[in-house]
């Protein structure tokens, strides 16, 4: 081969004497050939892939100026290449030629060349055709091989003209050096990118999709990020757009695909096995059908409980039973190209990273043979430096594309649960509550995002454990495996550890969803929490379970003590067992610095996969277990679309033909054979009492129910109206549009029918106002009318109505009927079911149903059901007194047909204040549920009088916007985060534990110090002993102390850990204690203004960090801290030079910190910002599920819910990247640590002895990692320390007054019940208006008073103040006596009882909502039972008061839970009764048995109500009226009655009172 080369060149191919010299050299012939195709190959190589573009049809791009000058250079390098074929053709056949002929390659190159330029022009002309492209990797790689082949031919031509002072060959000297320097500009020239005009504005929104090759592997692009970041602290709109393959609509849509794939895959294996199963059960005779026979046997009582026994098990089986294993290939074939991408960088990077320690080898070498010429030391520390950037760019690179993937699989797998609970059947979704889908999506999918940054681990740690035993073997022979069965050896331990890691974090698991559950209802039923004085109760629950959740914590930090104890200990162990079993082994077996320091620095390689592998086997395993709970739930079956079909071919609107529905596949039917036909455009009302299945007939038609037989066809869309509105947290107007686009006249015209102008003329901000999560601003009433708005805007074909009217007054009601639902309304035209308890419109309707049990007992007209005398009339009978009332009130009306139109008085006629963002909430909300129904109309003067009297300020111009946003964007900390935080931090874990274990990681850290020293010298043996036996008593001595250093630093280090888990395990139990009992104690308008999801956040994710990430890097910052101080400290010891170099780096190492901290932290922090509205979101959508499915909306919200996570990911994605940014630049300085200690080890030589070299060699390797590992912990305990800073922020929300005083009530207080109000005044806030204009009043032992009304007129404020929900601003309240002012909130509120408007019911035991203390016995809860008429309920459920309720007591009817509170209120026994428009929800019936039991068991309290429907006050004592804040009347019924222009008078006229029935009742 040589010959063959030597005769191509015409002169020698190699000779080692070239490198033999002090000035070393390549011959020339190697310069010709190998350094001349290496780049030209890589160029041909490359060449088909660039130049495919050419062929393809695309748009080019205008040439630019760049393009222009890179095209003349290498024009000119092809005229360069001509001229030297033209000079050897001279030289060899011109005038004046020799007989000597050019050896071919003079021929052959300038051909190659000419050739090669030509291919790059096509290649930069190929450029123009990728429209994106601004650079070409290749061709960038091709001139930089070029420049560093030619730079040997530079120097030889350069030192042959130098040392014969002339020069051979003067043309092909100036074409070479002309080329060369063209070649250094084209270098340039493709480092720079090349932007067209449509490239520039992208850029602005995303320079990464301009950034070049280079600027891409060094992560420049991102400079001006971290640039401005360090300027100001960033905001959203900082942020960058993101890549098109990044965006949530992409992922989601290629994830999907690929799991429907998979998951039909899965369910067919799941349905084999269930095959194969039932095959072996037949064969073994147990056939299934036991059970089922005994469900058709009469079931005598004995049957009846094995039968309960049988299903139990049945039902678990079927739970546990759902396709497995197949998320994982999901992610796998969903994301393979960046897996495979992030595999090859991470194999190149793991190869690499052995040639550091031969590297090592060879300088020790070389320090020791000082026969060795100076240029190889200084080519070592060359490429210690080459090697060392190579790895650290291939190591980016992977970082990034795994981290990314990271991102991607986190986002589809949000996107795939958000999707998943829009569709999920009620089976499904009742294994899993809310609160758990929450955490699915944010705990679960960021497991997997975590195990995703490390999946290559999984086989490049054993790679590279492999690679380094075999380099062990080498250099120590058989005995390295002795270090090797050590480190077997801890592999079982590890996997132990890890299983036992798993139960216990399976276990925190369950504790924390119990937590938040409970967190949940507390924020749901803060309000109830408050009048009850329940707040102890409930805290002592959440501390229960978070007291097992820490007990849990700390078994685990204590297993990971042991583990740490292993891996610190590991190193020491292994060395030791390797290091001793070779010296005594033999004893010409001697230790050289050579064979240790290489060896440990193999050690060292070795120590992080063995680090990692245990790591990763844990977080594998609670992926393990989220992977069980996503693929549960997404593979849970989804609700059947069809089981409401959509055939416009049927005669009837809705028709219904013998259906049996229940609520899912276990419970019993709730419809029982039901048949109807609804005619297009007919109203059709459906009655029925408490818990007859009206609702269930609705959810049926919505097809939200299980289907056990029977068809339900529905021509054209729906609209439902559900029984409790869903507001969204969006404005006004938005939640009426619903996602419709704005016809002007048509929402006017719908805001006009639904009663709604007033109230929008009220709102600080219109319809632009923003209303509060689940609609907490406005009042019962006000949602109610916005959800019937909604459905009248949507002008669906079918309407299906929950009781929409019982949520707002009589009066309302009835124009609501009137102008939107009844005979004349808007929806005249169309088909419309109402399910209502107002006997007054039945008369209206064309047809009735009348629903007992779920059965349909009678239909019909109104008047021939009156006349059948069946279930209905009896349901008439009961109120045929109310009836008559109606029917008067009817004449009443007409009489006053001509006011109606101006009579609408707003709903939220309280005082609205416009100064601050929050009026608006302060005032509507502060009673949400108090301002929904009181009588409205007056007489047409009054309401005038009303107006001009000022007392509603009214909003301002609608240009004031003011006030419209109720909701206050997150506060979120900017800048440095303060000192103060880390102190308080370190309080709660405790000077002692914090102290000690730092002190103990020092000395752990000396003893490692001591025990490289130790080797360092035992190595200089080697030269003492050379030529004589080495003494035993030196080895055992050497061994020894090597030994006992190493065992003791792994002691030390499990000591530490040790302190430190205990230590953050009572930060952790401090802090989460102060955010709860300061949450508790926070005054109700904090709760009104702050949206739940953000508290939730605070529990959820803050608390998480607390205890879990904060121990973790607070851990491994000490470590890295005191890890970088040690290696500069050795390095210096070895090599004093480096002490100069210590100095610049470090001010280079704080100035890149301080820009990336700065940075890194506020993309934290955005982050946790912009994850909020993901989640709450997420809520909104799942509580208001039946709503979106039954407009058709799921794709909307789809699409709003990736909006909102790409909001999110535009401030993970630049996080990332920073992190990247950040590392390559640390690992460029960490490199620069290595060359230097390398650098000066080289010129030092001569005073040097080897084992130092050695050492501060080997240090400075594992520098780079730990610099950067040092900069990453402060940043992620910046961050991380964020958590206690936004927990902090909540612990020091202003309380209310305090629960217990010194001043305590007497026992039995208050005996008679008697209050007084002594010019009582009361305003929200202190810089707003009053809005209880002193009010004076006594009121008697016993007696029952009457509140009456317009709303907005103080009613429920009025109650407010006697709970102290909100404080006085002059005067006082006596009860018996005693000034409320003084006594501490619970000694009061205890003492009071109210009977809220909404029924609010905690997850718990049935008994547990009574009785949340335990301090009454069964019988007595018994007795309230039967008195509120629900004993036979809870008779017939399975577990009795066990029974559990579902969160906020779905399992229950609303009667029912208002039953249950009355029921709450029975047993409390208190002498003071308030009655907050409890009626509201319930119909006639239960409003009857609610009433009777308040008069006969309440009849020696002093009750107060507000009213509701005016008959229900007509027996009070008195009756209060109030007006904007002042009591106007003040008397008995029927005096009042007779005051015939008293307020009362006309508002009784309006409801068709009249002083003749009030006599009559």
């Amino acid at each position: 081969m040589s010959a063959a080369l030597e005769k191509y060149c015409g002169s020698l191919f190699w000779n080692d004497s070239y490198l033999q010299r002090p000035d070393p050299d390549l011959p020339a012939c190697v310069e010709w050939t190998v350094l001349v195709w290496i780049p030209l190959g890589f160029l041909w190589l490359c060449a088909p892939w660039e130049l495919l573009h050419l062929c393809k049809k695309s748009t080019i791009t205008p040439a630019s100026k760049l393009y222009i000058c890179k095209q003349i250079v290498v024009g000119l390098l092809f005229l360069g290449a001509i001229a030297e074929l033209a000079v050897t053709l001279a030289q060899d056949f011109g005038a004046s030629s020799n007989s000597t002929r050019h050896p071919a390659v003079f021929y052959t190159n300038p051909v190659l060349f000419a050739v090669s330029w030509i291919i790059v022009i096509l290649c930069q002309e190929s450029l123009r055709h990728r429209v994106t492209a601004v650079d070409s990797r290749s061709l960038f790689l091709f001139w930089v091989l070029e420049v560093v082949c030619e730079i040997f031919q530079f120097q030889s031509l350069l030192r042959e003209a130098l040392s014969q002072e002339e020069i051979a060959d003067l043309p092909r000297f100036c074409l070479f050096y002309i080329s060369f320097g063209l070649k250094l500009i084209s270098l340039v020239l493709s480092a720079i990118a090349d932007i067209s005009p449509e490239l520039q504005k992208r850029r602005k929104k995303n320079p990464e999709s301009t950034a070049t090759f280079l600027s891409r592997i060094t992560f420049n692009w991102f400079n001006s990020m971290v640039y401005n970041g360090y300027k100001k602290p960033l905001i959203q709109e900082d942020l960058w757009d993101l890549n098109e393959s990044d965006s949530t609509q992409q992922i989601s849509q290629q994830f999907e695909e690929i799991m429907n794939q998979e998951l039909k895959k899965a369910q067919r294996v799941l349905q084999k096995k269930k095959q194969k199963q039932i095959d072996k059960d037949h064969h073994n005779g147990l056939a299934n059908g036991i059970s089922q026979d005994f469900l058709v046997m009469e079931e005598t009582g004995e049957s009846k409980r094995k039968n309960k026994k049988e299903s139990k098990k049945d039902k678990k089986a079927s739970k546990s039973v759902y396709p497995r294993s197949w998320l994982v290939p999901t992610i796998g074939k969903t994301f393979k190209g960046v897996l495979l991408q992030s595999a090859i960088f991470k194999l190149l990077q793991d190869l690499l990273s052995f040639v550091s320690p031969q590297l090592l080898k060879a300088m020790v070498t070389f320090t020791q043979d000082k026969s060795m010429a100076a240029w190889n030391g200084y080519l070592y520390a060359i490429l210690l430096l080459l090697v060392a950037f190579l790895q650290s760019i291939f190591l980016q690179q992977y970082f990034q594309q795994c981290f990314v993937l990271g991102m991607k699989v986190r986002t589809a797998i949000m996107g795939a649960v958000y999707k998943k609970a829009l569709i999920v059947s009620n089976d499904s979704k009742k294994e899993s509550t809310a609160g758990e889908i929450v955490n699915l999506m944010s705990a679960d999918a960021q497991r997997f995002n975590d195990v995703t940054n490390f999946i290559h681990l999984l086989w490049s740690c054993p790679l590279q454990i492999i690679l380094a035993v075999t380099f062990l073997w080498f250099e120590l022979g058989a005995s390295s495996l002795a270090g090797l069965l050590v480190m077997v050896l801890m592999v079982p331990i590890n996997g132990w550890l890890a299983t036992k890691s798993k139960n216990l974090q399976v276990k925190n698991m369950k504790f924390k969803d119990k937590r938040m559950k409970i967190v949940n209802d507390i924020l749901n039923g803060i309000k109830i929490l408050k009048f009850y004085a329940w707040e102890p109760s409930f805290e002592d629950q959440i501390q229960g379970v978070r007291e097992k959740e820490l007990k849990v914590m700390k078994s685990f930090a204590y297993i990971s003590s042991v583990s740490t104890f292993i891996f610190a200990s590991a190193p020491a162990i292994v060395s030791l067992a390797t290091f001793g079993v070779f010296v005594a082994v033999s004893p010409s077996n001697i230790l050289d610095a050579e064979k240790a320091f290489t060896s440990i620095s193999l050690f060292n390689i070795l120590r992080f996969p063995l680090v990692m592998l245990p790591q990763l086997i844990s977080i594998m395993v609670q992926t393990s277990v989220s992977n069980k709970r996503l693929e549960k739930f997404l593979s849970g079956d989804d609700l059947d679309l069809n089981a409401v079909s959509r055939d416009n071919t049927y005669d009837a609107a809705v028709s219904i033909s013998d259906i049996t529905y229940a609520w899912d596949r276990d419970s019993n039917p709730v419809l029982k054979n039901i048949s109807l036909d609804i005619k297009e455009g007919k109203l059709v009302a459906v009655v029925g009492a408490v818990g007859s299945g009206k609702t269930s007939l609705i959810s049926a038609l919505l097809g939200e129910m299980h289907n056990i037989k029977g068809s339900i066809n529905i021509k054209g869309s729906v609209a439902y109206v559900p029984q409790q509105a869903w507001i969204q947290n969006a404005t006004l107007q938005d939640n009426i549009l619903f996602g419709s686009e704005l016809k002007e006249d048509r929402y006017q015209a719908v805001v006009d029918a639904c009663a709604l102008r007033p109230d929008l003329d009220l709102l600080a901000g219109g319809d632009q106002t923003e209303i509060g999560e689940k609609g907490i601003n406005l009042s019962g009433g006000q949602k109610q009318r916005v959800s019937l708005a909604r459905a009248a805007y949507s002008s669906s074909d079918v309407y299906l109505m929950d009781d929409p009217l019982s949520a707002v007054d009589s009066h309302v009601g009835k124009h609501l009927f009137d102008k939107v639902i009844g005979p004349k309304g808007m929806l005249k035209d169309k088909t419309r079911i109402l399910v209502t308890h107002g006997v007054s419109f039945l008369p209206y309707v064309d047809e009735i149903v009348v629903l007992v049990d779920g059965i349909v007992s009678e239909v019909g007209s109104y008047n021939s059901l009156r006349a059948s005398k069946g279930a209905f009339s009896e349901f008439l009978e009961t109120y045929a007194k109310e009836e008559s009332n109606k029917h008067d009130a009817n004449q009443a009306q007409e009489e006053s047909e001509e006011f109606e139109e101006c009579n609408t008085v707003p709903e939220s006629l309280e005082p609205q204040p416009d100064e601050s963002p929050e009026d608006v909430v302060s005032n509507t909300m502060k009673r949400q549920s108090s301002l929904r129904h009181s009588q409205r109309h007056t007489q047409n003067y009054g309401s005038i009088k009303l107006r001009k009297n000022g007392s509603i300020k009214r909003g301002k111009d609608s240009s004031d916007k003011k006030g419209q946003r109720l909701i206050e964007k997150e506060a979120m900390e900017t800048g440095k985060v303060k000192f103060s935080v880390y102190l308080q931090y370190l309080r709660a874990i405790g000077w002692g534990y914090t102290c000690w274990s730092l002190l103990i990681y020092i000395v752990q850290n000396v003893a490692a110090i001591g025990q490289n020293l130790w080797l360092s010298d035992w190595t200089n043996d080697a030269v003492k002993y050379e030529n004589t036996t080495y003494p035993a008593n030196v080895r055992d001595t050497r061994i020894g102390v090597f030994g006992a250093l190493g065992l003791a630093q792994g002691f030390l280090v499990f000591l530490a850990t040790i302190l430190l888990a205990n230590g953050s395990i009572s930060a952790s139990r401090i802090l989460h204690t102060r955010l709860l009992s300061n949450i508790l104690r926070a005054p109700m308008v904090f709760f009104d203004t702050t949206p739940s999801g953000r508290i939730v956040n605070r529990f959820a994710k803050d608390i998480f960090t607390v205890d879990e990430l904060i121990p973790m890097s607070f851990k491994s910052w000490i470590l890295c801290l005191i890890g970088v101080v040690a290696t500069v400290f050795v390095i210096c010891l070895a090599t004093p030079l480096f002490t100069a170099v210590v100095v610049p780096i470090a001010v280079i190492y704080y100035f890149v910190q301080r820009f990336y901290v700065a940075t890194s932290r506020q993309l934290r922090r955005l982050d946790s910002v912009s994850r909020s509205p993901i989640y709450s979101h997420f809520g909104e959508t799942v509580s208001g599920l039946s709503v979106i499915r039954a407009y058709r909306h799921q794709e909307r919200f789809l699409k709003h819910n990736q909006l909102i996570i790409d909001e999110n990911l535009k401030s993970v994605y630049p996080w990332i990247v920073s992190n990247r940014w950040l590392a390559i630049r640390l690992e460029s300085l960490g490199n620069l640590v290595v060359f230097f200690a390398a650098l000066f080890a080289v010129i030092s030589r001569d005073t040097l002895d080897s084992g130092l070299v050695g050492l501060s060699i080997s240090y400075a390797l594992n520098v780079t990692q730990t610099l950067n590992w040092l900069v990453r912990m402060t940043s992620e305990l910046e961050t991380n320390i964020v958590a206690v800073e936004r927990v902090n922020e909540y612990t020091e929300v202003e309380n209310e007054a305090r629960w217990i005083t010194e001043h305590r009530p007497p026992d039995g207080w208050p005996t008679a019940g008697k209050i007084s109000f002594e010019n009582y005044k009361v305003r929200y806030r202190p810089e707003l208006d009053l809005i209880l204009h002193g009010i004076t009043c006594d009121i008697e032992s016993t007696e029952k008073i009457g509140i009456v009304g317009r709303t907005g007129a103080g009613k429920s404020s009025l109650t407010n103040c006697l709970f102290r929900i909100i404080e006085a601003a002059n005067g006082r309240i006596l009860i018996d006596g005693i000034d409320i002012s003084t006594l501490g909130l619970h000694d009061l509120r205890s003492r009071l009882t109210i009977i809220p408007q909404d029924p609010v019911l905690f997850s718990g035991t049935l008994r547990m909502n009574l009785d949340p203390f335990e301090k009454f016995r069964d019988e007595e809860i018994w007795r309230v039972l039967e008195l509120a008429h629900l004993k036979d309920f809870v008779t017939s459920l399975p577990s009795r008061l066990e029974h559990e309720v579902a969160e906020g007591g779905e399992n229950l009817s609303l009667g029912q839970r208002q039953l249950l509170c009355l029921a709450r209120a029975l047993l409390r026994k208190s002498r003071i009764l308030i009655l907050d428009e409890a009626t509201a929800a319930v119909d006639l019936e239960t409003d009857d048995l609610i009433q009777s039991t308040i008069r006969k068991e309440f009849a020696h309290c002093t009750v107060l109500t507000i009213a509701h429907r005016l008959n229900t006050i007509l027996d009070s004592s008195r009756v209060m009226v109030l007006d904007s804040g002042k009591i106007v009347e003040f008397d008995s019924p029927n005096a009042l009655l007779n005051k015939e222009n008293g307020h009362f008078y006309s508002m009784a006229k309006d409801a068709g009172i009249y002083a003749k029935d009030n006599t009559a009742l």
